[in-house]
């Protein structure tokens, strides 16, 4: 059996960097299939997630990250493997490859994800609007739990540029599953998922 020491390694590395706080507000850790979403401050923001997440849950959840940046040199793609991430190619995309299909032939009927719908970092002050790729995720698997995610503090914690961490308090924060609802238009779904996030700050 092979075992891997470097992913709990990284979850408790990951912990004493962002001295992180984690809340379940109107949820609580549970291994059925999940959508996590977060806001997007940080490259570790989905190492912080995943590692506020109990052991039996994280065994199950494959963080979301992009190709481009988690695929350049050894050290990163050694850390995505430890992950066990799931990377997705956002230059190559193709209508028989989309992201949103390789999302859910990686998690099959097993694992949980964590994604990032701004798709890009935003300043930490305010949340960018959410693109469409958790719609079709939520119309193609409605049987998936969707969870909002609000992970604060990041921004000061690995800013914008810098490659190694300062060590400050951050929180991670669980919000209430939601559902797409039926004929629940796309734009209502994502700023409603938007929101879903954003209110978790004030928590």
């Amino acid at each position: 059996m092979k075992f891997n020491f470097t992913g709990p390694f990284l979850a408790g590395l990951a912990k004493v960097v962002a001295g992180s706080s984690v809340r379940w507000v109107d949820c609580h850790p549970d291994t059925c299939q999940r959508i996590y979403f977060a806001n997007h401050t940080s490259h570790i923001d989905a190492v912080i997630i995943w590692a506020s997440l109990p052991k039996h849950c994280r065994e199950l959840t494959k963080p979301v990250a992009a190709k481009d940046y988690w695929d350049r040199g050894w050290f990163r793609r050694y850390l995505a493997r430890s992950l066990n991430a799931l990377l997705i190619d956002r230059e190559n995309i193709k209508v028989h490859r989309s992201p949103v299909e390789s999302m859910l032939k990686e998690i099959g009927d097993k694992y949980s994800a964590i994604i990032f719908p701004e798709g890009s970092r935003n300043d930490g002050t305010t949340l960018r609007d959410f693109k469409s790729g958790l719609f079709y995720l939520a119309k193609k698997r409605p049987d998936l739990e969707l969870v909002p995610v609000y992970v604060d503090n990041m921004t000061r914690i690995l800013p914008k540029g810098e490659y190694l961490p300062v060590p400050l308090l951050s929180r991670v924060i669980f919000g209430p599953p939601i559902w797409l609802e039926n004929g629940e238009p796309k734009t209502d779904f994502l700023v409603r998922a938007r929101e879903a996030v954003s209110r978790l700050r004030d928590v």
